[in-house]
């Protein structure tokens, strides 16, 4: 990156967050280095930029009417940058997803194998966790965009992608077995398989709506350990549909008395600053 654009981003971003430490946490630089090529800026151009204080940094007069120039070449800077990306086809870039185990199980293979069609050379590196985990890597930058429970942190875009049904899990031979739907009250007879892990508690939330408490015997963010588990007798669950595609578990899934849905979506902090690789990885979403 040319270095007098490298400057123009560390003015801009340290207005923007009022600091030179969060301007350095956004462009991965050092605090020092960030207020060192904004002294560069303000020897440059001979003015000053801003105005050091305690409680963070404000514009000067001067400032106030260098920072649109600085913001729009920093937006034409990008904007070349994805030309010559379209230019060269996407020949070449990462995607880092954080995933949970249903979506990265049934509809990530779906989504990559299309968007390898036209954009061979791209490659990805998955992170699979829960819903808390998945909103820190967004939010730190660990990754460039996440699967998640719908509603997520005010902060971050995102695009509803499903509704997915929440159903009861019982052995094939279990008593129950025959209903048509299963009580919540029912399900708290008898050991309970608790899918959850972080503080997104989907499954405790439908026994709290209906003042139940289930007999939880093991708690853990697998589903296949879970759907094992009930296999084996060991207990009852409910697990989200979309896990429940293809599986290899003697197993039956019963809707609930108390219809309950997660909403899936995709979040990252910002469209416009995304990659190109990332903004077209989200076109290819419906392929799921």
């Amino acid at each position: 990156m040319d270095m007098n654009i490298q400057k123009y981003m560390a003015f801009v971003k340290t207005v923007e967050h009022g600091s030179f430490t969060k301007a350095a946490e956004m462009l991965n630089y050092s605090q020092s280095g960030i207020s060192r090529m904004i002294n560069d800026l303000e020897k440059e151009w001979k003015v000053v930029l801003l105005e050091r204080g305690r409680t963070g940094v404000k514009l000067t007069s001067d400032g106030m009417k260098l920072l649109p120039c600085a913001k729009s070449a920093c937006v034409e800077y990008e904007k070349l940058q994805m030309e010559v990306d379209e230019l060269n086809g996407l020949q070449s870039g990462l995607i880092r997803i954080g995933t949970f185990s249903s979506v990265a199980t049934h509809w990530l293979p779906n989504i990559i194998r299309e968007f390898q069609k036209a954009y061979p050379n791209i490659d990805y590196e998955l992170l699979l966790g829960d819903y808390t985990e998945i909103e820190s890597w967004i939010s730190d930058g660990r990754v460039d965009c996440g699967f998640l429970r719908l509603p997520t942190r005010p902060e971050f875009e995102t695009v509803f992608l499903e509704q997915d049904r929440l159903l009861a899990i019982l052995p094939e031979n279990h008593a129950l077995a025959h209903l048509e739907k299963i009580s919540v009250a029912s399900l708290c007879d008898e050991p309970f398989m608790l899918l959850e892990k972080g503080a997104k508690a989907e499954v405790s939330e439908i026994f709290e709506r209906c003042n139940l408490t289930p007999n939880v015997h093991f708690t853990t963010w697998d589903d296949y350990a879970i759907m094992s588990m009930v296999e084996s007798g060991l207990g009852i669950s409910i697990l989200p549909e979309l896990i429940l595609r293809r599986v290899p578990y003697r197993i039956i899934a019963k809707e609930l008395d108390v219809p309950t849905y997660r909403k899936i979506g995709i979040a990252l902090r910002s469209k416009k600053t995304a990659s190109l690789a990332v903004k077209r990885f989200l076109e290819y979403l419906q392929y799921r």
